[in-house]
């Protein structure tokens, strides 16, 4: 992989503060970022539209990903914008250990997609190599009494965490619906006994993302812990 390149973001004396920004009810006149996230190399498409603050940190973003997605949370993640070999990094500087990245926590979603169709990938566990493509789709104001961030629509059910990576995904998928597989048993097993590729419920995904502030908050202390 390139060097990573960093660039230079804006100084805060509290990272924890700036991690929550704009992800209660709207009540102010910040634009609202309309992101498709869509997990890449994998069909039919797995992929969700959510609705955010542009002045939300990235911190933000991911936990809120990680919601609207259904991942577990586990494992190490990383923003990747430009193109090889000037790829810029933004992450938990913690987390990536020669602590070249962008902090997370510092760096708001308008200071790097400023205009409508750009483009940016989020990725999750390094091992696996998740990578979602993140599409700004349009930029719109803020309405009232609505709770941002949201999820306005999204297709099929997350992978199950350490499942391999989409060619690990295909495989689990062809093994638990074939009853002849030899992983067949141990797959039913791992997945707690079944698995519906296509769930996706709206109305729980919001509900979750009631809770981001709490959800940040909890990723915080598990860092400091851990560091």
């Amino acid at each position: 992989m390139a060097a990573k390149k960093a660039i230079k973001a804006p100084v805060k004396k509290s990272a924890g503060k700036s991690a929550t920004k704009s992800v209660t009810q709207a009540t102010t006149n910040s634009p609202i970022y309309q992101i498709k996230v869509t997990l890449k190399d994998f069909k039919p498409a797995i992929w969700r539209r959510i609705q955010i603050g542009g002045d939300a940190t990235f911190g933000a973003l991911h936990v809120a990903i990680q919601i609207v997605m259904g991942w577990g949370g586990h494992h190490l993640h990383h923003f990747i914008i430009g193109k090889r070999p000037n790829f810029i990094f933004i992450g938990s500087p913690v987390e990536l250990a020669d602590g070249n990245a962008v902090d997370e926590d510092e760096t708001t979603i308008n200071q790097v997609l400023p205009d409508a169709k750009s483009k940016m990938i989020y990725e999750y566990d390094f091992g696996d190599g998740w990578e979602h493509e993140l599409l700004l789709e349009k930029i719109v104001p803020a309405e009232k009494g609505v709770y941002y961030p949201r999820c306005l629509a999204g297709e099929k059910s997350c992978p199950p965490d350490d499942v391999g990576g989409v060619w690990g995904y295909a495989n689990f998928l062809k093994a638990i619906n074939d009853p002849k597989h030899p992983q067949h048993e141990d797959f039913l097993e791992w997945s707690g006994g079944g698995f519906d590729p296509e769930e996706f419920d709206l109305d729980d995904v919001n509900k979750q993302l009631k809770k981001l502030k709490q959800k940040i908050a909890f990723e915080r202390e598990l860092r400091e812990l851990f560091s």
